[in-house]
C-alpha cells in the first residue's frame, strides 16, 4: 500500500459473517473520502486477517460484521491482530449481538480489548467522523 494523501484501509468482514454488501459499502464509502482500501471479503479467517494486515501494513483496518456475532468474533480478532499488528488503527462495526438492542458494555469491553473505535450498529455518521479525524489514520 502507499503513502500518498488518504490512507491505506483494509476493510474485512468478521470470520462468521458470510455478509459481502456492507463490505462493498464500506469500501466504496472510504473511497469517496479520498482512501485506497483492499477489501478481503467476507468469512475472513483471523490468521488471513492478521497475515494481510502484517504484509500490507495498512494505516486503518475496519471489521464489519451484519450476522449479529460482531461481539465474538471482534474480540478473537482482535486478540489475534493485536500482538502482530500494534501500528495500523483497528475498528469494528455492526452488530454486536443478535437481539438488535445496542450494547454499551461489548463497546467498552472491545475497546479494552484493543479496538480503537467501535461502531455499534453500523454507526455511519460517527464513522464518518472517526474517518475526519487526523490520529484516526496517524501511524
Amino acid at each position: 500500500m502507499s503513502s500518498r494523501s488518504g490512507c491505506d484501509v483494509l476493510v474485512a468482514g468478521t470470520a462468521s459473517d458470510s455478509h459481502t454488501w456492507n463490505l462493498i459499502f464500506l469500501q466504496l464509502f472510504c473511497e469517496e473520502r479520498g482512501h485506497r482500501v483492499v477489501n478481503l471479503g467476507p468469512c475472513v479467517p483471523d490468521a488471513l486477517l492478521v497475515a494481510e494486515t502484517t504484509a500490507l501494513c495498512p494505516e486503518l483496518v475496519v471489521l464489519s460484521s451484519v450476522n449479529g456475532h460482531g461481539f465474538t468474533d471482534g474480540l478473537t480478532a482482535i486478540t489475534a491482530l493485536r500482538p502482530r499488528a500494534p501500528r495500523p488503527r483497528i475498528v469494528l462495526g455492526g452488530k454486536l449481538g443478535v437481539d438488535g438492542r445496542r450494547h454499551a458494555d461489548r463497546t467498552d469491553a472491545l475497546l479494552r480489548a484493543g479496538f480503537d473505535a467501535v461502531f455499534d450498529d453500523g454507526d455511519l455518521t460517527a464513522f464518518d467522523a472517526f474517518l475526519r479525524l487526523p490520529q484516526a489514520v496517524a501511524s
